[in-house]
């Protein structure tokens, strides 16, 4: 029993259905029902990590995401004490090598460990050049990768007031199927990146509607293209030439 983090998750639940907010989640199949896994999180918003539980959550068995943080939340005196009582994991960004050994125990241990692959926000919400510290977690660990794409952006993303009480907004979270360790860390997180553009794009039955996107409307002036918006796009065909390739053990470690 984790009764600071089912309390947590109990209180997330409730101001959610006071917001109204319209949740869509789809292939809560690809969580692992047990064993390590890395969890690989695209990042629009401050508050992608309360919904990229969700799909673990769905799942009814109890299993919670250990997300690694920078280390300011854990010295906060109230979010401290709370982020240490869910096991999440701090991160030093001067001294990262502490945070990777401690995700690499957990994920022995049988944990799932919650990343940002692409470490900052993206403020055009496409899928950025992504560091390479998931993919070495799970080559070290010999656990999967999970991508998680979620759309959480219209409550509060970067240089964007914050809209925390908005009511009655999609927020779409898919998971792609697990990807196993088995190739270089470069050309995992090649492939990996290839995965999250998939899921991005809309794919398995999630495509963008004419003029709205299953993310949701980003806030003006920071809409992808592909989902609806006029932001600018990496070039057309790039992600999908990466994904060839890495499925072929070619990838290399580097997208177009």
């Amino acid at each position: 029993m984790e009764p600071v983090y089912a309390t947590i998750i109990q209180l997330a639940r409730l101001t959610w259905r006071v917001q109204g907010l319209q949740f869509h989640v789809t292939g809560v199949e690809n969580v692992p029902a047990s064993g390590g896994a890395v969890i690989a999180i695209n990042h629009t918003s401050y508050f992608d990590f309360t919904f990229a539980g969700l799909p673990a959550y769905q799942q009814g068995l109890g299993r919670k995401v250990r997300f690694m943080a920078k280390r300011e939340v854990f010295d906060h005196k109230v979010a401290g004490p709370i982020m240490r009582a869910c096991r999440h994991i701090p991160v030093d960004r001067d001294n990262g090598a502490a945070a990777f050994d401690a995700a690499v125990v957990l994920l022995k241990a049988g944990e799932l460990v919650g990343v940002y692959p692409e470490a900052t926000i993206s403020r055009s919400f496409e899928i950025k050049e992504l560091k390479g510290g998931a993919a070495r977690m799970a080559v070290a660990a010999d656990v999967p990768i999970i991508p998680h794409r979620v759309g959480a952006q219209r409550i509060w993303t970067k240089d964007h007031p914050k809209k925390l009480f908005r009511p009655k907004v999609p927020i779409a979270v898919a998971v792609g199927e697990p990807i196993a360790p088995t190739l270089p860390a470069s050309e995992l997180t090649a492939l990996l990146r290839a995965r999250m553009q998939h899921l991005l794009e809309g794919a398995g039955g999630l495509r963008a509607a004419p003029g709205r996107g299953v993310l949701g409307a980003a806030p003006a002036g920071g809409r992808r293209a592909v989902i609806g918006g006029g932001s600018p796009t990496r070039r057309p065909g790039g992600c999908r030439r990466a994904a060839r390739r890495a499925e072929q053990g070619g990838a290399a470690g580097a997208v177009e």
